[in-house]
């Protein structure tokens, strides 16, 4: 008997959870981690009404490798080689320096394919839109703002992907002055 789609969706929700429990975002309430990436997949579904469950499920996975002891020969053995790869895309490489990851991203989301384009949008309208409210405990007000301006310039690569997404992350950058 084959799992209720949906069925695998809550057990990479899970998996998630577990991986992220002790990791806290850097607003001032110290956010779970786990509700960034949820908040990642519930826009791409609500807000940029994508019905794709692997793309669902990577947004749900993105930062997992990123940020906890997960491998991507975990999530091909747990999830599927579709989700793996969609999460692999949009995997920064701790191994190189801030800056370097900070100017790939930049430099390689155009080449990305549109599925993981979609999951960058989202992941950066939910760090924007969090930006906007809060400064992260130990930033300043000056590099609060370069993340807008990097963000920006990490979007125009993605353009032409999801119309929703990018128009309510312009509203976004036209707050901050940068349209």
């Amino acid at each position: 008997m084959t799992p209720h789609p949906s069925s695998r969706f809550m057990e990479c929700l899970q998996y998630a959870a577990h991986k992220h429990r002790d990791q806290r975002r850097k607003d001032p309430a110290q956010t779970p981690y786990v509700n960034h990436v949820i908040n990642v997949s519930t826009i791409l579904a609500v807000e940029a009404c994508i019905e794709d469950e692997a793309v669902l499920m990577a947004a749900i996975l993105h930062d997992v490798v990123e940020d906890t002891d997960a491998t991507f020969a975990d999530l091909e053995a747990l999830f599927g080689a579709d989700v793996c790869g969609l999460v692999r895309e949009v995997t920064d490489d701790k191994s190189l320096d801030k800056q370097e990851r900070k100017r790939l991203q930049i430099a390689n989301a155009a080449k990305t394919s549109p599925r993981a384009k979609l999951i960058k949008l989202a992941d950066k309208l939910d760090n924007l839109r969090d930006l906007l409210v809060n400064t992260p405990q130990g930033w300043t007000e000056e590099r609060r703002e370069l993340y807008f301006v990097w963000a920006k310039q990490v979007v125009d690569n993605l353009r032409g992907t999801n119309t929703n997404l990018e128009l309510k992350l312009d509203e976004i950058f036209r707050q901050r002055g940068l349209l």
